[in-house]
């Protein structure tokens, strides 16, 4: 283990030069028949967008707010770890630490960071701060590269997040969240370590060997549809198979594979995760009413200037080769506080936002938690605390209320 050193972000002009050369040698496919997306990201748009990225994105002022925060790297058991990090503005800041899933970067949490930091400045209770603590996952962004350990899956990320917060920050005691993959991350701290965790707060409520089994990366574990059912019941089964499959599949079944296309060429890369950024959030079906063309962008850039999509999407096969095991048998399982929210565009099948909490607590997932604050949104999308970031803020802090 190594101890942390500043390490503010800087891409050399040479990677953006090089960028600059691939995005003006971008070889179009034919992608007649369309035009309403059926067969996936339209040219149309993913064209309008590698131009932009060419001639109108600016990587420097995007690099320039990213490090208005401070950034440091370390490295623990072989792995190289950056990390954001705002010190909070109040009497005793709590430590929290944030870990993303994919195709998320660290700077999805940009939004959340300074009401959470700094309550005071937000309308919030300055007795309520936290001092935040916002990795990058391992292999994706600036935590990179993994050459040493290719093995990295979200248990053993938990394992370095709490030797990053006990051993390299020195907190005896802190909070994590986390949503997506980050979110099974953060289930593994309140799983292994609750003793040293004040509490969790969640963006899904999986069970911890949600990627264990021969069938993993099938969505509907090779269930065939049941007939009989309602039709907008039927249409919601079908509509989320389609939304999630394609990528469970290939990042679990041959990611090294997808991964050569995705590092060769931006404008194939930015067309792989700009399919899940449209389909996973809550945006009406205009990405730019969530994500504006300069955000798009920065959250590419970050995976593509350090060449680690590759490594980001093996974390899911990772996840299914080691498989997760109990370290206690106890239940609940997380034995941590946890707080979890839910949003609309993920609605189960036949399940309506006033009724989320109540079908939740009714499934075999519920158990696994410790359950103290669970509250559902109309709105919002996979990327919560980007999508919904006041909403999220204020769950969090329901769920650390009287338990620092």
């Amino acid at each position: 283990m190594t101890a942390p050193e500043p390490a503010p972000i800087h891409v050399p002009d040479e990677v953006l030069a090089d960028l600059r050369r691939r995005l003006e040698l971008t070889r179009w496919p034919d992608d007649a028949g369309n035009e309403d997306g059926y067969y996936g990201v339209r040219r149309a748009y993913l064209q309008e967008l590698v131009e932009y990225w060419r001639d109108g994105y600016d990587w420097r002022a995007a690099e320039a707010a990213i490090n208005a925060y401070e950034h440091y790297r370390v490295e623990i058991d072989g792995v190289p770890i950056h990390f954001m990090r705002r010190p909070g503005n109040g009497p005793a800041p709590t430590p929290l630490i944030l870990t993303h899933g994919w195709p998320w970067t660290f700077w999805h949490w940009s939004k959340v960071v300074e009401p959470l930091a700094d309550p005071g400045a937000h309308g919030g209770d300055p007795a309520e701060a936290f001092e935040v603590i916002v990795p990058s996952f391992p292999g994706f962004g600036f935590s990179s590269p993994l050459r040493g350990r290719p093995d990295m899956n979200f248990w053993k990320v938990a394992d370095l997040w709490h030797t990053l917060m006990t051993e390299v920050l020195g907190f005896e005691r802190y909070g994590a969240a986390g949503c997506d993959v980050g979110a099974l991350v953060t289930g593994q701290l309140g799983h292994k370590y609750a003793g040293e965790l004040h509490a969790v707060h969640i963006g899904s409520g999986q069970k911890l060997t949600m990627f264990n089994g021969e069938r993993a990366w099938d969505f509907a574990g090779g269930r065939p549809i049941p007939d009989g059912l309602p039709a907008d019941v039927h249409a919601r089964i079908v509509e989320l198979d389609r939304r999630f499959a394609v990528h469970l599949a290939a990042h679990m079944l041959a990611p090294s594979t997808l991964s050569y296309g995705l590092t060769d060429s931006p404008a194939g890369m930015l067309a792989w995760i700009l399919e899940r950024w449209m389909k996973w959030s809550d945006n009406g079906g205009d990405i730019e009413t969530v994500f504006t063309k300069d955000d798009l962008l920065t959250h590419a850039m970050i995976f593509w200037v350090t060449n680690s999509i590759g490594t980001s999407i093996r974390t899911y096969a990772n996840n299914n080769r080691y498989p997760w095991t109990p370290s206690h048998p106890r239940r609940p399982a997380v034995e941590a506080p946890t707080g979890i929210t839910f949003v609309g565009h993920e609605n189960p099948p036949g399940v309506t936002t006033d009724r989320r909490v109540e079908d939740f607590l009714a499934t075999d997932r519920a158990s696994w938690y410790n359950l103290v604050n669970l509250t559902a949104h109309d709105h919002g999308g996979h990327f919560i605390p980007w999508e919904i970031p006041a909403e999220w803020v204020d769950d969090l802090r329901r769920t650390f209320r009287g338990r620092r």
